[in-house]
C-alpha cells in the first residue's frame, strides 16, 4: 500500500526498500534525479556512467544519509562486453536485480547531410541497443527472484517531430516498439516492461539547445505552466518500479506537462 508523504517529500513506497535497482546514465540529470529519488526510498542503488567526476561526487554525496549507499560503476554502454561485465558485477554487490532502469542517451543535434554509416552505428549504439542488452543481462536474475520491473526511457521528441534528431527520434520510437515486446516475451515470469516518455526536462544539458525565449515558448505549447524537473520524472519511475504498479505493463506513460 502507498503511503503518501508531504508533496516536498513526495510518495514513499514501502515495496521499493532493499530493492536491487540499477540505472544507467546515472551521473547527471535525469539520471542523478532517479538515483536520488530510489536511494531516498531505501533501495539498494548501483548506477553506471561515463562521467567518473559527476558519478562518484553522486554517490558521496547521498551516501551519508542512505539506508544503502549507492554503488556507481564506470561503463561504456556502447560496448557490449564490458556492458555485461558491469551488470554482473552490480548484480552480485546488490545481490540480485528486482529493477532495472535504461536511462542513458545521447541528444546531440545533427542534420540529414551530417549521417555518416559511422554516425548512424553510433547513435544507435548509444541510444538504443544498449537497452535490450542491458535488460537481457539482468532477465536471468529477475526471473530467480519471481519478477521485477524494466522501465525504458523514451522520449518526446519524435512524437512531435522536432527538428535535427533524427537518429536520436529513430531510436526512441524503437524503443517504445521495443518495451511491447519485452513485457509480452517476460510477462509469465511477472517481468513488467514499461516506456516513459518524458518532456523537455530543466537539466544543464537541456539548457545548451534551449535560450530563455525557446523555453518559453516551450512552455507556452504545454497544457501547465513550469519547467519539468527531474523529480518528476523519477516520481513516475518510482510508481512503475513498486509493487503499486504490478498491473502496469507493456506501455508508454509521459511526462510531459501536455506539450503539444
Amino acid at each position: 500500500m502507498l503511503q503518501q508523504t508531504t508533496s516536498a517529500a513526495g510518495a514513499r513506497y514501502p515495496s521499493l526498500q532493499d530493492k536491487r535497482v540499477i540505472i544507467t546514465g546515472g551521473a547527471s540529470g535525469i539520471g542523478a534525479g532517479l538515483v536520488e529519488a530510489f536511494v531516498a526510498q531505501g533501495a539498494r542503488v548501483g548506477f553506471v556512467d561515463i562521467d567518473d567526476d559527476g558519478g562518484a561526487a553522486l554517490a558521496q554525496r547521498l551516501a551519508g544519509d542512505a539506508r544503502h549507499a549507492p554503488l556507481y560503476r564506470r561503463c561504456d554502454l556502447t560496448d557490449l562486453a564490458a556492458l555485461g561485465t558491469v551488470m554482473a558485477a552490480l548484480e552480485q554487490a546488490l545481490g540480485g536485480v528486482d529493477v532495472l532502469l535504461n536511462n542513458a542517451a545521447n541528444d546531440d543535434r545533427h542534420t540529414i547531410e551530417e549521417v555518416t554509416p559511422a554516425l548512424w552505428e553510433d547513435r544507435l549504439n548509444v541510444n538504443l541497443r544498449h537497452q535490450f542488452f542491458a535488460a537481457k543481462a539482468v532477465i536471468p536474475a529477475m526471473q530467480r527472484a519471481g519478477g521485477g520491473a524494466i522501465v525504458n526511457f523514451g522520449s518526446i521528441s519524435w512524437h512531435l517531430a522536432l527538428p535535427d534528431l533524427v537518429l536520436y527520434q529513430t531510436c526512441k520510437a524503437a524503443i517504445e516498439g521495443l518495451t511491447r515486446a519485452l513485457a509480452r516475451d517476460l510477462g509469465r515470469s511477472n517481468i513488467r516492461v514499461n516506456t516513459i516518455v518524458p518532456g523537455n526536462v530543466q537539466t544543464p544539458r537541456q539548457e545548451r539547445w534551449y535560450t530563455p525565449e525557446g523555453e518559453a515558448q516551450i512552455v507556452a505549447a504545454q497544457c501547465l505552466d513550469g519547467r519539468i524537473q527531474p523529480s518528476d520524472v523519477a516520481a513516475l519511475a518510482l510508481f512503475l518500479a513498486s509493487d503499486d504498479a504490478r498491473m502496469c505493463t507493456a506501455h508508454e506513460y509521459f511526462v510531459d506537462a501536455g506539450w503539444r
